[in-house]
């Protein structure tokens, strides 16, 4: 009965002073509730990180003239001055690359797109190769993809994303429509499978054509980004990749103890780096969760040594009719444990409302762990136990006489 007796009466404590119990546990609640927005969004955040690295797949490497990651001012300004990666690069890797699965190359625009009377602006235009869909993992949900012919010969066909069957093609079948895109006529011959929102911003909202048609319409100045399939990680991976190393250098003749004048990264390559930003960030946040959860924990304390105060003669009335002072520690542990709990319940139920609420607003990918709310709740619990220490001792070792000539 003492486990149920002091819960009950922990609640009631809570129950009876609501303003102050509030102010009590704010800080548990504010430490919980970050700890669990932050690793909900997180966790959401490296899902999606990890699907659209395995879009592309881990066994696939670009080529491109800038690396996917820098970190100063310095770094870009000296990444710009390096030659583009051009259409010729592509042919070449094709043609001497042995160890490549498959080669794609593509470059991307922002362009209007219009069919009748309809429009949609800021729409991406991709110049794709022939190989690049299956490289990119794209299923295309309607119609088919481009032939190594239609890429060859510059022919003017698209497909597109749902957005563009939505907004601007509207009711009836989308394929064989002709549609303009920056003035160009092309028809459509297949329509990618929908991929959603990603912080508020679409998915769906592009069209691909062949890349010897955008290079010819939006002109050649400009680099591509380059795909190699390696077919495999490991061994067969560093193959590849000395071998695009070798070729490239080659072509730009570079001195043999010169640096590359050009990037090649794995699929992999973004994702760490963004995994690891997390993961610091996530840190940072939890920390500062931390002392919130050690300020709350204080503020439980000195409520409880109030408490304590304040049923002075309760406690000389229990020790008189025989309650040991084990008893009296325990009932203030399990009170100041109850007042923390009750706090971390509350946070984890507020940053999970919060996490969905930048989910729905901004389409911040999140994944609610259950380990996170457990870790949580047995963290709150703790501190409360840890904090409530002092005040349950100074409760036990109050003498039963001196508590009992208490004023009530």
């Amino acid at each position: 009965m003492l486990l149920a007796e002091a819960f009950q009466l922990a609640l009631q404590s809570l129950w009876a002073n609501k303003l102050r119990s509030i102010l009590t546990l704010l800080g548990v609640v504010i430490g919980v509730a970050s700890v669990i927005t932050v690793v909900t969004l997180t966790n959401g955040a490296k899902g999606f990180v990890t699907s659209k690295i395995n879009t592309y797949g881990a066994s696939v490497v670009t080529i491109s003239k800038m690396p996917q990651t820098f970190m100063t001012i310095d770094e870009y300004l000296s990444f710009q001055k390096r030659r583009d990666v051009t259409y010729d690069d592509y042919k070449a890797i094709v043609s001497a690359c042995k160890s490549c699965v498959s080669v794609g190359a593509q470059r991307n625009s922002n362009g209007k797109v219009v069919y009748q009377t309809k429009s949609t602006t800021d729409t991406g235009i991709r110049g794709w190769t022939w190989t690049m869909p299956p490289i990119s993992n794209l299923n295309i949900d309607q119609g088919r993809s481009f032939t190594e012919l239609e890429d060859e010969h510059s022919a003017h066909v698209a497909i597109i994303g749902y957005d563009v069957v939505d907004n601007v093609l509207g009711f009836g079948d989308p394929l064989g429509k002709e549609i303009r895109v920056d003035g160009t006529p092309y028809t459509v011959i297949g329509v990618g499978e929908r991929q959603g929102k990603m912080l508020g911003m679409s998915m769906d909202n592009w069209v691909a054509i062949p890349l010897t048609t955008f290079l010819h319409t939006y002109g050649a100045q400009g680099s591509l980004t380059i795909y190699v399939n390696a077919g495999g990680g490991g061994e067969v991976m560093d193959v590849v990749f000395d071998e695009l190393r070798m070729i490239m250098r080659t072509r730009r003749h570079l001195a043999p103890n010169g640096p590359d004048a050009f990037s090649i990264d794995t699929s992999a390559t973004f994702g760490n780096l963004l995994t690891r930003m997390l993961n610091n960030f996530g840190a940072v946040v939890v920390a500062i969760a931390g002392i919130s959860l050690v300020i709350g924990g204080i503020v439980i304390m000195n409520i409880m040594l109030v408490s304590v105060t304040e049923r002075t003669r309760e406690i000389g009335v229990r020790k008189a009719l025989g309650a040991r002072r084990n008893d009296i520690l325990l009932q203030f542990l399990i009170e100041s444990a109850t007042m923390s709990l009750v706090g971390g319940v509350i946070g984890v139920v507020l940053g999970v409302g919060v996490a969905q609420i930048i989910t729905w607003a901004i389409s911040f990918p999140s994944a609610v762990e259950i380990w996170s709310i457990l870790v949580s709740l047995f963290v709150a619990t703790g501190v409360g136990l840890f904090f409530g220490v002092y005040p349950a001792y100074k409760a036990a070792e109050l003498d039963p006489i001196v508590a009992l000539r208490a004023e009530l």
